[in-house]
């Protein structure tokens, strides 16, 4: 299992959501983070997905 950190900001730079989690793979941990981010209704602010090796695998400006 990896680790990915996903994080959503308010326009104003603010935390919205700060979050690890673990997966199997990058395409299971984009899924996951992508519902995560629908059910907290923040599909359409600024949002990133990282791997703990540094890789980005998700960018919403």
């Amino acid at each position: 299992m990896n680790t990915y950190y996903l994080t959503a900001y308010s326009k104003a730079g603010e935390h919205l959501l700060n979050e690890s989690l673990q997966a199997a793979s990058d395409e299971e941990a984009k899924k996951t983070a992508l519902q995560k981010l629908e059910e907290a209704e923040l599909k359409e602010v600024p949002s990133r997905l990282v791997k703990s090796s540094g890789g980005l695998l998700h960018f919403h400006p």
